[in-house]
């Protein structure tokens, strides 16, 4: 006797998605290197989401920076080990804390941002218009979306771990009186190039994975009005969870090659 299998209907959906995103990636792929080339647009994106987000990923980092030297501060003091505070804060920032916590911050405002945009030209019928006027509507609205998030969200973790070094710093010259010169002193020696290297090259995964899943969702938006809220809103839930896949993967070959 046949035994069937039965998967249930949110598992297959899922997998649907799963299999329609990595669709996708490889259209990308395949887009990114043919003519033309749209500079001028790929310019204007890397200005909206790197210029307008240095506030957001600023305050962020800052208090991120106060936060968590506030926090451990009286920890290491009970054990006698005060003078480990800015190493300890450097390490934890750059390496990890630092690029998830400001991808996160991203991932809401841009993820959801292209999601809505592209969601309401798709519902609009814009799209569709410039596919019958001959243009390539995924050239000019994806590709240069996912290559300008995949260039800046790097920058902006880079920008926003310099500013909650900033902040931590201001807390220990205010509590411990080290001065700004010494504590990034300590900062930079305690670092070494494979705390360095994995953050940036899991910070350009986490900038593809923000384009790829805000542009798949608009792009793919449907429904109406009401699918531009559904897209926005799940572009950032999925890549929230495709963030953490990421990271997970980058520390488990961190840890293979560095160790």
């Amino acid at each position: 006797m046949n035994h069937i299998l039965h998967i249930p209907n949110s598992v297959k959906s899922f997998l649907i998605e799963v299999g329609e995103l990595s669709y996708f990636a490889g259209r990308f792929f395949k887009e990114v290197f043919t003519r033309p080339f749209e500079l001028k647009e790929l310019m204007r994106q890397c200005y909206q989401m790197g210029n307008k987000s240095l506030m957001l990923v600023g305050v962020t980092g800052f208090i991120l920076g106060l936060v968590m030297t506030l926090q451990t501060r009286p920890t290491l003091l009970e054990f006698g080990a005060g003078s480990w505070m800015p190493s300890m804060v450097g390490i934890s920032i750059v390496r990890e804390i630092g690029p998830v916590i400001i991808a996160l911050i991203c991932a809401g405002r841009i993820s959801s941002g292209i999601g809505a945009e592209l969601g309401s030209m798709r519902v609009t019928e814009q799209i569709d218009a410039m596919e019958v006027s001959g243009t390539n509507p995924f050239k000019y609205l994806v590709v240069t979306r996912i290559m300008a998030a995949t260039l800046m969200i790097p920058l902006l973790i880079i920008y926003g771990d310099a500013i909650a070094l900033l902040g931590s710093a201001l807390i220990e010259y205010l509590k411990g009186d080290v001065s700004f010169l010494l504590f990034f002193n300590s900062v930079f020696d305690a670092l070494e190039y494979s705390d360095i290297n994995p953050a940036i090259v899991k910070s350009i995964f986490f900038g593809f994975a923000i384009g790829l899943v805000g542009c798949f969702k608009g792009y793919n938006c449907k429904r109406g009005t009401v699918g531009v809220g559904e897209a926005s809103n799940s572009a950032v839930v999925f890549t929230s969870m495709l963030l953490f896949v990421i990271d997970f993967i980058a520390v488990f070959v961190t840890d293979i090659f560095y160790n």
